[in-house]
């Protein structure tokens, strides 16, 4: 699926982001935490997102039958 590799790609980016952030010492601690709070916010979307999209493609629904992802998360 082209969607997960673009799902994976987007974490790789965040995280890199997210370091990128941590490194720079000239940035205070609470401006930091002020910038990498939304960045890890689209983390945790884009995680659970690539979550239901593996599970999705290793249990397809059979036809005519709901995909039952609520049943698989833990929420």
């Amino acid at each position: 699926m082209k969607s997960i590799k673009h799902i994976e790609n987007a974490l790789k980016e965040l995280d890199d982001e997210v370091q990128t952030i941590l490194l720079d010492w000239s940035i205070p601690l609470n401006e930091k935490d002020n910038r990498m709070l939304p960045i890890l916010q689209q983390k945790k979307v884009l995680t659970q997102t690539l979550e239901d999209l593996e599970y999705l493609r290793d249990n397809p629904p059979t036809p005519n039958q709901a995909c039952g992802i609520s049943k698989y998360r833990n929420d």
